[in-house]
């Protein structure tokens, strides 16, 4: 079973996640796809955080921050297991504004037009392979796409591209769960 969790920040979608991704496991591998690319002290402190919010749920951690897809061939991954991403809307910031550390720096060569139809693509992918072997995926994104502000032409090209990556998913899904201040809504 494929699962799409999306919601606002903080929220309460992780730790629900969390709760699904082990009830999916049964007996099988538990495993927690952490997407994000550190650039800064802060998200160290939040990577620490979030490893001490896991701790005693038997998630084996995988670092892959982008090329979701290559999950898919590697020998240390059980595709029968049931995986946690957290978050479709980290691979898909990782994909379109690209980080290089120059010098102990984060750098950021500007935006990749291409990568919501390549994260679109990965994801279903990842999804449909591990539905095949027996296993699911939870996903978990952030609905940052609903409010009526304006933004800079990049941050407007990221938010329809997560709403569309976010769509894909819901096809493919056969959940599709809305967490707001803790309270869920079952969409699919």
């Amino acid at each position: 079973m494929n699962v799409l969790i999306s919601g606002g920040c903080k929220n309460g979608k992780s730790l629900y996640a969390q709760q699904i991704a082990s009830d999916l496991a049964a007996c099988g591998p538990l495993y927690y796809i952490a997407t994000m690319i550190p650039v800064d002290e802060e998200d160290n402190e939040r990577i620490a955080r979030h490893l001490r919010e896991r701790e005693g749920w038997g998630f084996e951690t995988i670092e892959q921050g982008r090329s979701i897809a290559e999950l898919i061939g590697r020998e240390d991954v059980d595709l029968r297991g049931s995986f946690l991403l957290d978050s479709v809307t980290a691979v898909l910031q990782n994909e379109m504004f690209p980080v290089v550390m120059k010098e102990g720096k984060p750098v950021f060569p500007g935006e990749d037009k291409k990568a919501p139809e390549r994260v679109k693509a990965e994801l279903a992918a990842f999804a449909d392979a591990v539905r095949q072997a027996g296993g699911s995926v939870v996903f978990v994104s952030d609905g940052i796409y609903g409010d009526s502000c304006g933004y800079s032409s990049s941050t407007e090209d990221y938010r329809r591209a997560l709403a569309g990556v976010d769509r894909a998913l819901a096809e493919v899904c056969d959940r599709v769960t809305e967490v707001t201040y803790g309270i869920t809504e079952e969409w699919k």
